[in-house]
């Protein structure tokens, strides 16, 4: 059963309904329906467009279609995708008539118009990136996709994936093309970059049938468990098995090998040089990257100065903690303790990692029982804690969020990543569970695919700051319910706010003031307690994913700076699950469109 727009959000409609345009108040409901009705449906017919040139993007929503297929990543692909945002956006600028619609698809109107004229404008700069690194990439996303969204619920399913594993060798044909593009357009990753990669794409050639090893390596090993579930007769699986074995020698392999041989070659002429200051138009280029991934119109120099602020203040409520805990010395000596200190870690074993994932599990239990005080609306999904499997460990975040499939197949997903135990301190937990899990990530996303009235661009699609600055917001909430009972609990619960706060710091940093590799660890390592490992990922992700980290304290300080607005404003009648119905109700919306939600909740609430 999907979630419906909730009574407080069809009061804010009708608010705003009531300031349409001296146009819309001479058309009478029946047209207004019919002109929104319309609308709604060619945005319908756009997404189903869309998921239909991404075998990728159906399998992620539960679809069966082109199930043996991978998405096209060529450049030809790239420009009928930005063809079809000029015909889009052409659409609504010439044939929709905006004072016609209602509330909410005029709100619908303004974010689809804003996706597509930001297509348009990054169509400039598709080759600004680096289409395998150490955080994404098909090198490691091939592997994680078919073991963690192809399921195999019959024997076409399981023909499917062997067709997926014969695809990867053309795949990885056009993925060598793209990096000699970006090559060509003086766009190479670090030198260190391409060690990261190359240490990847070596691990998976790892284990049976690639050597003499008596375990056998991932794809393989999760194409064999998956069919043991299904029970199928034995001279059927044998040849299930034995298809799926040639897939993997007689074309992932030499796939894999082919891309090394590239990424060798090219870290030949890769440099040390980090920020994309060193593109051509690089400045141009990171401008955009900033206002994509805020949402925002702030400059480079005012985000490094919000940061500055920000790790000021945290640090002088990590002090107050100090005296809580009765600790003596420096900040920096206390944050060495906190590193060190045997107390505050698991042990280094698979007993160890075990533990973690039973009391990950218990917090998450544990919040679930106080939704109620939170919510109006919960999401229908469930969501289940999962260790980072061994294949992309060394790489991957520290702990990320996997949505629930639409069809419910597939729960949402915690990860943690427990590859260095140290980097996964006990003081951090609650917060890391509650980003990641509730009431961070989950509630927002599985709630946003299950409300009714939105179009799916909407249920499915997402602004980085609205997204990760809720998590982060999340991390605070459980604090003025009493969740934080230990000191050091909340000491972890600043961390995570400080090293979000020092993002924006290290990421302009490297991109606008040329900082290195080096110096942006030094800055993580001086003014924050996480491990060295920590800060080395950490900066290495600012290199690879340019702007995107800032997304998170910026994100976080405006749905603050709303709520305290509407505290302000609305006094003893302030509701925070009210509130939260806001924010969550019409899916992930940029920084500027949901201030305009919250003004017209506050309006409303105090008629």
């Amino acid at each position: 059963m999907k979630i419906k727009i909730s009574l407080i959000l069809f009061s804010i409609f009708i608010a705003t309904s009531s300031c349409k345009t001296e146009t819309n108040k001479s058309l009478s409901e029946a047209q207004i329906a019919e002109a929104s009705a319309a609308l709604n449906t060619w945005f319908e017919n756009q997404f189903e467009a869309d998921v239909a040139m991404s075998p990728q993007w159906q399998t992620d929503l539960g679809y069966k279609t082109n199930y043996g297929k991978w998405d096209d990543i060529s450049s030809d692909q790239m420009l009928v995708n930005y063809n079809n945002a000029k015909e889009r956006l052409n659409y609504l600028e010439q044939e929709v008539n905006v004072a016609a619609l209602d509330s909410v698809t005029a709100i619908s109107y303004t974010l689809y118009k804003l996706n597509m004229k930001n297509e348009i404008e990054d169509y400039e700069y598709r080759f600004y990136n680096y289409p395998v690194n150490q955080m994404y990439g098909l090198h490691s996303s091939v592997p994680a996709f078919l073991i963690n969204k192809h399921r195999i619920d019959s024997v076409t399913d399981a023909e499917a994936y062997i067709a997926r594993i014969r695809g990867v060798k053309p795949l990885f044909t056009e993925l060598r093309n793209q990096l000699g593009i970006r090559e060509s357009n003086q766009i190479i990753a670090p030198k260190f970059v391409l060690d990261r990669v190359l240490d990847d794409s070596r691990n998976i050639l790892k284990g049976s049938p690639f050597d003499d090893s008596q375990e056998q390596m991932p794809i393989l090993a999760d194409f064999e468990s998956k069919l043991n579930k299904l029970k199928l007769d034995t001279a059927v699986q044998e040849k299930l098995l034995v298809d799926a074995t040639k897939a993997l020698v007689d074309s992932l392999q030499p796939a894999y090998n082919e891309l090394i041989s590239f990424v060798e070659n090219q870290k030949i002429r890769a440099t040390t040089d980090d920020g994309v200051w060193k593109f051509p138009r690089g400045d141009a280029f990171y401008a955009i990257a900033l206002n994509r991934a805020t949402t925002t119109s702030m400059t480079a120099e005012e985000i490094h100065k919000l940061g500055l602020n920000e790790v000021e203040r945290i640090h002088g409520e990590m002090k107050e903690i100090m005296k809580q805990v009765k600790f003596e010395g420096s900040l920096q000596d206390f944050f060495e303790f906190m590193r060190v200190d045997k107390q505050f870690y698991y042990e280094d074993s698979s007993e160890g990692r075990a533990a973690y994932m039973k009391e990950a599990k218990a917090i998450i239990d544990d919040m679930r029982g106080h939704l109620d005080e939170l919510f109006i609306t919960k999401p229908k999904a469930e969501v289940v804690v999962k260790q980072v499997e061994a294949f992309r460990e060394k790489s991957a975040g520290k702990a990320f969020y996997n949505s629930p499939a639409p069809d419910g197949s597939r729960p949402g997903i915690y990860y943690a990543n427990l590859y260095d135990i140290k980097a996964m301190p006990k003081y951090q937990m609650q917060a890391l569970a509650y980003h990641e899990g509730i009431p961070g990530h989950h509630m927002q996303l599985a709630i946003a695919q299950e409300l009714e009235g939105l179009p799916k661009f909407r249920k499915f699609g997402g602004y980085t700051p609205y997204i990760e600055g809720w998590g982060l917001y999340c991390e605070y909430v459980p604090k003025e319910m009493g969740m934080y009972k230990d000191p050091y609990s909340d000491f972890g619960r600043l961390a995570m706010e400080l090293w979000r706060a020092c993002r924006l710091v290290v990421d302009t940093g490297i991109h606008d003031k040329k900082w290195t590799r080096e110096e942006g660890i030094a800055y993580y390592k001086e003014n924050t307690p996480n491990a060295e490992s920590d800060c080395i990922k950490m900066v290495e992700r600012h290199i690879v994913m340019p702007g995107q980290a800032t997304a998170y304290k910026v994100g976080m300080n405006k749905i603050l700076e709303l709520r305290a607005k509407a505290e302000t404003e609305l006094g003893d009648t302030f509701n925070i699950r009210a509130f939260h119905e806001v924010v969550l109700g019409q899916g992930a919306l940029p920084l500027s469109v949901l201030e305009e939600q919250v003004i017209n909740y506050i309006a409303t609430q105090k008629q």
